[in-house]
């Protein structure tokens, strides 16, 4: 905030853009007033209510239906994955950069989500 660019400030700004993308609300969106923003509305969410959060757009297969086409074991992969990839945006978006993570631990887990995900393709 009003200090030379940084990684820190990348490493936030990256994980603001992971709960955008995954929760499909904007920071400026109408919901977040009395000091709640899209950090704290996904970090209260996690782990128990990320289904309630999570952008149900994503949920779709390719042919346009819903979480509902998926199997028990596919809906819980990808409930963990979701809850994984959540996980890193509130991570990455803390207010303090002493307590945000790395880039590097960041992408280290987006890529064991990806082998989880890839993992449960080539089984089945």
């Amino acid at each position: 905030m009003g200090l030379d660019p940084s990684t820190s400030g990348d490493v936030y700004s990256y994980g603001i853009l992971l709960l955008e993308l995954f929760t499909g609300k904007r920071p400026t969106d109408g919901i977040f007033r009395d000091g709640t923003n899209i950090h704290r509305y996904s970090k209260m969410a996690l782990p128990k209510r990320v289904m309630e959060i999570v952008d149900h757009k994503l949920l779709e297969n390719k042919e346009g239906t819903g979480e509902s086409s998926w199997t028990e074991t596919e809906r819980g992969k990808i409930h963990d994955c979701l809850i994984l990839t959540l996980k890193i945006g509130v991570a990455c978006s803390e207010e303090s950069p002493r307590e945000r993570a790395t880039i590097v631990d960041a992408a280290r887990e987006l890529h064991l989500i990806k082998e989880m995900l890839v993992d449960r393709r080539t089984r089945e």
